[in-house]
């Protein structure tokens, strides 16, 4: 493999892991949020982002099953999708920077942690299909596949290291 592609695949691995990163900040913003926020109120910020929508196409899918979902959050569910939210974005959030700072313990947690996941997603999938949910199962195994090869270049270069700290 050239130098060129190599440092392409780098350069890959480490904007696709701060993307995912960045998704764990949004998933710890959100539990908290949810937190905070009574069902009552996201169904009411709902049907006010959705107004104008449903207003000019009544029958907008998206829009209603939006109105629908929401007005019918409990807050045992609420509760669940902010303790889920929290506990996958720590998770995710703190193997993101332990990968990034180079731990070379974190590479196996986050493969394994984001396997779980497609996994899941895939469940999803086959029982709720999304494109939403699709693209992202698919960015989870594209990271799952970068993870694996920088692993495996960071244990080479460990070992590398050691037989050199040998000799």
């Amino acid at each position: 493999m050239s130098t060129k592609s190599h440092s392409l695949l780098d350069r890959t691995f480490f904007v696709s892991l701060v993307l995912k990163g960045l998704d764990g900040v949004l998933e710890l913003l959100a539990g908290v949020a949810l937190l905070f926020i009574s069902p009552d109120k996201i169904a009411a910020v709902t049907r006010a982002l959705t107004l104008h929508e449903l207003h000019e196409d009544p029958h907008d899918p998206i829009a209603n099953a939006l109105v629908r979902y929401t007005s019918s959050l409990s807050v045992s569910a609420t509760l669940f999708g902010a303790i889920y939210l929290l506990a996958h974005g720590v998770v995710k959030v703190i193997l993101v920077l332990a990968v990034l700072r180079g731990k070379l313990w974190a590479y196996p947690w986050l493969i394994g942690f984001l396997v779980a996941f497609i996994g899941y997603q895939a469940y999803e999938l086959v029982v709720h299909f999304s494109w939403g949910l699709a693209a992202l199962t698919a960015f989870d195994i594209f990271i799952v596949v970068l993870t694996v090869r920088e692993y495996r270049l960071h244990r080479r270069a460990a070992a590398e290291v050691a037989q050199a700290r040998e000799a």
